[in-house]
């Protein structure tokens, strides 16, 4: 009898070993972070189970489904036609997530949230095509992603659900030769833009030349306009200064003597002077000559001075 109990007794122990084995295991909910689990009492919804380690009736309750809080991204392409009956593919880029404090709602609302997704997305964005030309919806990209975003969020709210963000990250036409010919307008318009602002530099620069220019002749014009004043008062000094020793009769000749003979000499010592106009006539050349030594007799026989006898002229052939 004793070796029965002894028996017995070891037979439970083994069984009680076993199911702590069994069971404890079955008792405990690990939960990893960024999650959640969903525990159900056969069948119907008991709790959610937050991440760590967290209680549960073993062969009662049990984990229905884990729960992803983490940021999701569902890629959707959508094949639209525009105002002007042109087709295009738009990619969209929706990241979403399920509410930390819905979760029950996120799970249980809908069996296939992406597919939910999916059907607003194709929904809305033909929808907003259906209004706009291709050109139109190039420009209004962005537009029709808030738009998207806005209709995601109003709906999917209510199953427990964030839209984070929404991207048209592209319009394409799907004929290639659409595309050649938007590429090639494209072209031309930068080239138009090219062409215009090239012009606007040529015309600033000739505006500014000119503008150099005038201020040139202008700064020359007072410098000229000073040089003349300068020369006008030194031939008053110097006229003056003739009348004090007495030429009184015509000083104004030997000025211009002495002009003259300023000019030659300027026109020997300049190195760029090479060449001289003077009378086209014979006997032009004489009689300069001739001139210049009768305006110095003159100046002579005012002072008093004896004349100089006189050289015969010189008797040029006739042509």
């Amino acid at each position: 009898m004793p070796e029965l109990l002894i028996i017995f007794g070891s037979f439970v122990f083994v069984v009680i070993v076993i199911l702590l084995f069994v069971i404890l295991p079955l008792s405990f909910v690990v939960t990893k972070q960024a999650t959640n689990k969903i525990i159900e009492r056969f069948g119907k919804f008991v709790r959610v189970a937050q991440p760590g380690l967290s209680m549960k009736i073993p062969f009662i309750d049990s984990v229905a489904a884990t729960i992803d809080l983490r940021l999701q991204q569902l890629n959707v392409l959508v094949e639209s036609k525009t105002k002007d009956n042109v087709f295009v593919n738009i990619p969209v880029a929706v990241q979403f997530r399920p509410l930390p404090d819905r979760v029950r709602e996120a799970y249980y609302s809908l069996s296939a949230p992406e597919e939910q997704i999916r059907a607003y997305v194709f929904d809305t964005i033909r929808t907003t095509l259906a209004d706009l030309s291709l050109d139109e919806a190039y420009s209004n990209k962005d537009a029709i992603a808030n738009d998207i975003e806005a209709r995601l969020q109003r709906q999917m709210a209510q199953y427990g659900y964030q839209i984070q963000n929404t991207l048209v990250t592209d319009i394409s036409p799907t004929d290639p030769r659409v595309r050649e010919s938007m590429n090639r307008i494209n072209a031309a318009q930068r080239e138009r833009e090219a062409a215009s602002a090239e012009g606007e530099a040529v015309k600033i620069r000739a505006i500014k030349s000119a503008e150099a220019e005038a201020e040139t002749k202008r700064l020359q014009g007072v410098g000229v306009a000073s040089q003349r004043k300068a020369i006008v008062e030194g031939l008053a000094e110097q006229y003056q200064v003739l009348r004090a020793i007495g030429i009184d009769e015509s000083p104004e000749q030997l000025l211009m003597m002495t002009q003259y003979f300023d000019t030659l000499r300027d026109i020997g010592t300049q190195s760029r002077s090479n060449t001289i106009f003077v009378p086209s006539n014979a006997g032009g050349l004489a009689s300069s000559q001739d001139e210049i030594r009768n305006t110095l007799l003159a100046i002579h026989a005012q002072e008093g001075a004896p004349l100089a006898p006189q050289q015969p002229q010189r008797q040029h052939p006739q042509q």
